[in-house]
């Protein structure tokens, strides 16, 4: 997909959708292209070179069509990668009403439910927090899903739940959840679609829904699926909607705008922002109007705006002093100096204010959670670089690198180490750098 910064390819999309790693959608191909009477000699570096762009041959794209049950005819009427079983949209065309809700996420659970071998990886602590949030009443869950009353228990069994997702995905990074989140919006839509509830229980259904389509959603751009990740957002918009919360509802809209202006469609991040905070209930707290003016001033700086970015930088800045922690809603609680200074350096960054954009970065990665960390050095790399610090640049991305590698799982962090190391060309053969770049190839070949 050219032109498109951050997108992930159709094919990665699809790998990860189903649960198979490169090496074993490698091993796939091979098994599959032999019961065909087609040698193919794929294996790892082959299915990185197709996602990083080349074409595979007929043979190859043969042997996967008949692999995904894909006409062959489609394979030749359409170019690859259009005709990859990627494109589906959920939630588009179906009403604004509580049906329109429901049937909504419905799609959504039953679009492609990931393979758990995939994504299964986490162990200890964090394995044994996840299942005490479960161990309230199984039994009860169970009746529900076959038309029994839904009852307060549940729902703040499941609320606490997501909480715990919502706290490991700063840990961990959104690839290593993902399917976890997926369960519970499949939990909580099989509620909604069979349970028997309040008016009272009804909304905070709705209101769970939304909550864990936008974590869900979230988890799946971390993760590098973007188109996946709007498709979660649309869920969330419904659900924020049916449920009466449109202070949330904002919020989807300003979160939906990020993965919009990456794709290069940078006005229109501007319009999504501009109908968040003029739609958005009056009264919103004062965090929650930052975070709003906060996006409003990337958006604008992304489109080339300086100016009025300044304006809604200075007014973000503004309303976060005269804020509280306490006045946030449960689903803002993990917005706070961090996610104001990494928006404030990469505004900074654009209009030139490279020493200020500096020192906000570098705020913002000192004081962020893990997964944020990988990500944001990257930004804190390019502006030690801009301002004539490779030594320090190649620190802030080997720090990001090796949180990656240790621990920290995030195909968004990785497209943002490689957008800095495109702008390490004119420096390629410092032997730093050529460390760094070999480091960095060998975590784009294991992602």
């Amino acid at each position: 997909m050219p032109g498109e910064p951050l997108a992930v390819h159709p094919l990665s999309f699809l790998r990860h959708t189903r649960g198979w790693g490169k090496a074993e959608f490698a091993r796939l191909m091979q098994a599959h292209g032999r019961s065909l009477g087609i040698p193919l000699a794929t294996n790892r570096t082959t299915v990185w070179k197709w996602e990083q762009g080349q074409e595979p041959d007929a043979d190859a794209q043969g042997v996967l069509a008949d692999l995904l049950r894909v006409p062959y005819e489609q394979v030749q009427e359409e170019e690859w990668p259009r005709w990859l079983p990627v494109w589906e949209i959920a939630g588009l065309a179906t009403p604004w009403t509580e049906a329109g809700t429901v049937e909504t996420l419905s799609e959504l659970v039953g679009s492609g439910r990931m393979d758990r071998r995939g994504f299964l990886t986490i162990t200890g602590t964090a394995l044994t927090g996840l299942a005490a949030s479960w161990a309230d009443a199984p039994s009860a869950f169970a009746s529900a899903l076959n038309g029994d009353q839904v009852t307060d228990t549940m729902v703040s069994t499941i609320e606490q739940r997501i909480s715990t997702l919502r706290t490991l995905d700063d840990q961990l990074g959104g690839a290593r959840l993902l399917e976890q989140a997926r369960g519970d919006l499949a939990l909580v839509t099989g509620l909604l679609g069979t349970g028997r509830y309040t008016d009272r229980i009804r909304v905070r259904l709705y209101s769970l829904a939304a909550r864990v389509s936008h974590l869900t959603g979230w988890m799946a751009y971390d993760a590098g699926l973007r188109s996946a990740g709007q498709h979660y957002y649309v869920g969330a918009l419904r659900s924020a909607r049916t449920s009466g919360d449109d202070a949330f509802g904002a919020f989807i809209l300003a979160e939906m705008g990020v993965q919009v202006s990456e794709a290069g469609r940078t006005a229109e991040r501007v319009d999504l922002i501009s109908t968040a905070i003029d739609n958005a209930p009056r009264t919103l707290s004062p965090y929650t109007h930052s975070f709003l003016y906060l996006h409003k001033a990337e958006a604008l700086s992304r489109d080339g705006d300086h100016r009025n970015a300044g304006t809604a930088l200075n007014r973000a800045t503004s309303f976060w002093e005269h804020g509280s922690a306490e006045e946030n809603p449960d689903w803002l609680n993990w917005f706070g100096e961090a996610q104001l200074k990494s928006t404030e350096g990469k505004v900074l960054l654009r209009s030139g204010q490279v020493e200020r954009a500096t020192s906000s970065l570098e705020t913002s990665v000192e004081t962020a959670a893990p997964r944020d960390k990988a990500v944001r050095s990257s930004r804190l790399a390019e502006a030690r670089l801009a301002g004539g610090d490779l030594e320090g640049a190649l620190d802030a991305a080997n720090y990001g690198a090796g949180l990656l590698e240790s621990s920290v799982s995030s195909i968004r962090a990785l497209d943002r180490m490689k957008e800095f190391n495109a702008r390490l060309d004119p420096r390629k053969s410092v032997s730093a750098v050529r460390e760094f770049r070999e480091r960095l190839q060998a975590l784009s070949i294991a992602a």
